[in-house]
């Protein structure tokens, strides 16, 4: 499968990225396939039912920050009922049930199973997650905030819906592996904010490196699917297309975009200089076009910060 790709500069150009690349790198490329959090097909999701009680509505937000949606939300499926097919070299994903039922989704998860699935890689009685759920961006979310997710999906239409069996042959199927590419590549911690940014500095860094986890796909990956360190959000390939840089680098990046451009961007799908399609469109659908004002000017004045490659390099 191929499609054009809009990158930031407005050109037009047509890629055959990710999956088909990472085919060609080193078995454990299966995991870098693997590493999509939030990247999915077919639009916004069905309206989901009334938020009851009312302290579940600053999980509802926090739900699209994180963009659950996209991933546990098949195309004309119920709300976070799973199913969704991620496709990678080596065979299919299927994300989960994330509603409350109690047989196939979260219903009899404890409080502590689902802040350990979201911080520590760990799903229900400890079984290993594959980093298509983004534990290593989720990691930095304060547990407040996870149990308030928790609450809100607490509360939508429980749907007995059983995932898929995943189609990953040996030896990626076997989830103990992931204690080693852990090992490797996974770091816990709750975002720090920095005492000398701004407060809207400090909130942007802290969602595009945590519960949005821009750096899941428009970061560089190694052959095992880690981050390459050293080159956040310097353009990444995810499930045929690519990523753009977020820096300011002038050739590929974002140096051009102003803080209102980006912002549009976010909230539109569209600006200036581009329109979003593809995975990004997904993005925008599910989660940054629901975002608050702050929380878009919050995003863009963290990346108009993130520094460039030197000119001429």
């Amino acid at each position: 499968m191929e499609r054009p790709f809009i990158n930031p500069r407005g050109d037009r150009a047509d890629v055959t990225l990710s999956i088909s690349a990472k085919a060609r790198l080193v078995g454990g490329a299966a995991l870098a396939a693997l590493a999509l959090g939030g990247m999915s097909r077919g639009g916004p999701p069905p309206i989901a039912p009334p938020i009851d009680p009312p302290a579940a509505v600053g999980g509802a937000y926090l739900a699209q920050v994180a963009d659950c949606a996209a991933c546990h939300t098949t195309p004309g499926g119920a709300p976070f009922a799973g199913g969704r097919p991620i496709n990678t070299p080596f065979g299919v994903v299927y994300s989960t049930n994330i509603t409350p039922d109690t047989n196939t989704g979260i219903g009899q998860w404890t409080a502590a199973e689902f802040r350990a699935a979201l911080k520590d890689g760990k799903g229900h009685a400890g079984r290993r997650l594959y980093p298509a759920m983004p534990y290593p961006y989720y990691t930095r979310m304060p547990d407040d905030e996870v149990e308030a997710i928790r609450a809100y999906l607490m509360t939508v239409a429980p749907v007995h819906a059983e995932a898929p069996a995943n189609t990953l042959p040996f030896p990626f199927n076997i989830r103990l592996l992931m204690k080693v590419w852990n090992a490797l590549n996974f770091r816990r911690g709750e975002f720090q904010p920095e005492p000398g940014q701004s407060e809207a500095w400090n909130r942007g860094a802290y969602i595009v490196t945590g519960p949005g986890h821009c750096g899941a796909c428009h970061t560089p990956k190694t052959a095992l699917g880690g981050d390459r360190r050293g080159q956040a959000l310097k353009g990444g390939e995810v499930e045929f297309e690519h990523a753009p840089n977020l820096t300011g680098e002038p050739r590929t990046g974002f140096s051009r975009w102003s803080s209102d451009d980006i912002v549009t961007y976010l909230r539109t799908g569209a600006n200036r200089h581009t329109e979003a399609n593809g995975a990004m469109q997904d993005v925008v659908d599910y989660s940054t076009s629901k975002l608050s004002d702050e929380d878009l000017h919050a995003i863009a004045v963290y990346l108009k910060t993130l520094p460039g490659a030197p000119p001429n390099r």
